[in-house]
């Protein structure tokens, strides 16, 4: 009953006129986004993030939070008429879906992605309201040593998700503890790696790094490869909507999807990679239509998929409200937003921040609703998107980074800072890097470091500080199993004889040369 009294609150705050207004640019501009092959919500959250500067915090956050849900739904389109996935959660989405487009059913496959995107980021919406106050007295009872061994431990486990492997991830882990550690020790009052130069004494603005990393990297990125191939837009046939064979064939995998989703989502080692996978394995293995997966695109095949897909991204919003953990690329930059406010997510924000956090979790319903509304009667509008010259986005993007930056305090040594750290992000994503992590070590990499001294400080320097609390022993094993476990698995299955790259076998990405 507590939870419905303030949720209660939380409508109060999203049906003011402003924040309704912010809620439906937010989910426009996310479908928008979601829609055009390349970008997505971290890119253009980033890009928004100079805002924080002018805006309400609950205006900003509600801004933030339809453009992650847009893009969650827009993402489909391009995966399922172009065969192009514009995030990795997408992949699956494009195996059936641009089959059954080009079988003639795009529009069904387009249907149930929407619909089905509905009902479990209600599900998931749902989930996070009810679940983030248990979750928040769960973590009061966490002192410094157990913060620290939690925050191991989401080193470990996002790098490991984040990147193409865990060494990858916590390589960009560590550039960016290095970049967090810059300026003023607060403990000592001594300058760290300023190098002399009195500008970085307040260290590195996060804003900055995400828009340089996310915006400017991305964007270089993707010019770099305009010409890698040729994408074809398959044209919608036939009508928009499902038959009842279709309802009939996609409810269950909608709820199917929606609570495999939201768990794995709520994990410290979420994502949204995980769920959909799974979610696409066990479509696969109860149809009554096996003979349509690979072949005429199977219904299932994407009603599931993308009902995890958007579970997982409303459990995203649950560590990191409560814990203060982001565990994707846009949870990262969310947070990096929260900094700007001076504010710090963690058990204390829901009572602290009321207004912010159920104005913001109020928002999501209405954003669901919004962006059923949006998705199927507008879809037309959405295909002629993809119709955008490449070079005038990209010149845009990158104004626009330029301009923002350059707002927030009107210095040129911060638009020399973007560019450097944009060709960083350029030449991670050109080698595979993840860059997500690099803002998750610049955030929790100083808090780390404070939950770490403090744990030092009141055990009188013993080590044993972190083994001896049960809770972060835990924590710390956790985090062991989670670095080593996949090469004790894969030299295991070695002296079986199977080979183990095998163990780490996964689909192919639609599209790709």
């Amino acid at each position: 009953m507590e939870t419905l009294g303030h949720l209660a609150h939380g409508f109060s705050v999203a049906f003011s006129p402003m924040n309704l207004l912010w809620c439906l640019v937010g989910t426009t501009l996310g479908t928008a986004i979601g829609v055009l092959p390349g970008l997505g919500p971290a890119l253009t959250i980033a890009l928004l993030l100079p805002i924080t500067y002018q805006v309400a915090p609950e205006a900003s956050f509600i801004l933030f939070a339809g453009i992650y849900y847009g893009a969650m739904y827009g993402g489909s389109t391009t995966s399922i008429l172009l065969n192009t996935p514009g995030e990795s959660a997408t992949i699956v989405t494009a195996l059936e879906g641009n089959r059954m487009a080009r079988s003639g059913r795009g529009g069904a496959a387009l249907a149930t992605s929407a619909i089905g995107s509905f009902v479990a980021g209600t599900i998931g919406t749902m989930g996070v309201a009810f679940l983030a106050p248990v979750v928040v007295k769960f973590a009061l009872a966490f002192g410094p040593a157990e913060y620290f061994s939690l925050m191991v431990l989401a080193f470990i486990t996002v790098s490991a998700v984040l990147g193409s492997s865990s060494v990858r991830g916590l390589t960009s882990l560590f550039i960016g503890f290095v970049i967090g550690m810059i300026g003023v020790d607060l403990q000592t009052g001594q300058p760290r790696f300023t190098f002399g130069m009195n500008e970085l004494l307040d260290g590195v603005d996060v804003i900055i790094a995400a828009v340089g990393l996310f915006a400017v990297g991305e964007t270089l990125y993707m010019a770099s490869r305009r010409y890698a191939g040729k994408d074809e837009i398959v044209p919608l046939k036939g009508s928009l909507y499902m038959t009842a064979a279709e309802w009939g064939r996609s409810w269950k995998p909608w709820l199917r999807g929606a609570f495999i989703g939201f768990p794995i989502g709520a994990m410290p080692a979420g994502g949204a990679e995980i769920p959909t996978f799974l979610s696409y394995a066990i479509e696969k293995k109860l149809s009554k239509h096996k003979e349509e997966f690979g072949t005429v695109g199977a219904i299932e095949g994407v009603a599931g998929p993308e009902a995890a897909n958007n579970a997982s991204a409303a459990g995203v919003l649950v560590p990191m409200l409560t814990l203060g953990l982001p565990t994707s690329a846009t949870a990262a930059i969310m947070l990096s937003a929260f900094q700007s406010y001076g504010i710090n997510p963690g058990p204390l924000l829901l009572t602290t921040q009321a207004d912010l956090v159920w104005g913001l979790i109020a928002s999501l319903f209405i954003a669901n609703v919004i962006l059923v509304v949006l998705n199927l009667p507008l879809i037309g509008l959405w295909v002629r998107l993809l119709k955008i010259p490449a070079p005038q986005l990209y010149a845009g993007i990158l104004v626009f980074a330029t301009v923002g930056t350059y707002g927030i305090s009107q210095s040129p040594i911060d638009l020399v800072i973007l560019y450097l750290l944009g060709a960083a992000g350029f030449l991670m994503r050109r080698f595979d890097f993840p860059t997500a992590p690099v803002i998750i070590g610049m955030i929790l990499g100083p808090l780390a470091e404070t939950q770490f001294r403090r744990a030092m400080t009141i055990s009188n320097g013993d080590w044993s500080v972190f083994y001896t609390h049960k809770l972060s022993l835990v924590l710390l094993i956790l985090a062991f199993i989670g670095l080593a476990g996949p090469h004790i698995w894969a030299f295991i299955e070695h002296r079986r004889g199977a080979d183990p790259s095998m163990c780490r076998a996964m689909p192919e990405r639609p599209g790709a040369s």
